[in-house]
């Protein structure tokens, strides 16, 4: 029983089952509800947070923060509108399997730890759009099953992504702030240390759950 509601709630945390049977009861244009419910799944997404976490943990400079999560809000909207509205498929469980493997990647970035252990450092800017088509994808996943109305399915979409982007700008504006602090700390580049050993076990433990859920079901 208790591996049963692990893998229900591996499965089901991007979209709350009250936001299901919203989005399967309705139909037509709808831009409000949907930018409020893009917005809401950005704001409680604990996956798609600790992936913007860890790419703005060692980013001082505004420019490069908004280069960052521009690239990854581009991969994140384009294969969301492209999953639903192409119908394009995939095991979800699989697909968050290999977001938790992002935060995993994006820590060990951060602890500098490819270039210690194998003498190469990845493109970050291409591992950001590339993990970001997975997060967009993993929702469209989820998406796709509600069986969503074709009548104003694009507008809706498109009004999903705003409020994916707004509820990330809230996000980042409170990291950012949170950080900003931090980092005046003395011990903050020991505790970075600790933080992002932390960040990488919450990705093993993200992956585990959704390999676990996919075998169980």
């Amino acid at each position: 029983m208790l591996i049963s509601s692990l893998a229900q709630t591996a499965y089901a945390h991007g979209v709350t089952l009250g936001d299901q049977g919203y989005i399967q009861e309705i139909s037509g244009i709808n831009l409000i509800p949907f930018i409020y419910l893009g917005a809401k799944h950005m704001v409680t997404g604990y996956d798609h947070l600790l992936f913007l976490f860890g790419i703005i943990f060692f980013l001082f400079k505004l420019k490069d923060v908004g280069l960052y999560v521009s690239i990854f809000a581009i991969g994140h909207s384009s294969t969301l509108l492209i999953g639903v509205f192409f119908d394009i498929s995939a095991n979800a469980y699989l697909i968050d399997a290999i977001i938790g493997l992002s935060v995993v990647y994006k820590a060990l970035d951060n602890l500098n730890a490819f270039k210690k252990w194998f003498g190469f450092q990845p493109n970050t800017k291409l591992a950001t759009l590339i993990f970001g088509l997975f997060h967009g994808f993993g929702l469209a996943t989820k998406i796709q099953e509600f069986e969503l109305a074709e009548e104003g399915l694009l507008p809706n979409l498109i009004a999903f992504n705003i409020g994916v982007e707004i509820g990330q700008l809230l996000a980042l504006s409170l990291i950012l702030i949170f950080m900003g602090f931090w980092r005046k700390h003395p011990k903050f580049m020991q505790q970075a240390f600790i933080s992002n050993t932390l960040l990488m076990t919450s990705g093993f433990v993200l992956m585990g759950y959704q390999l676990s859920a996919y075998t169980l079901n």
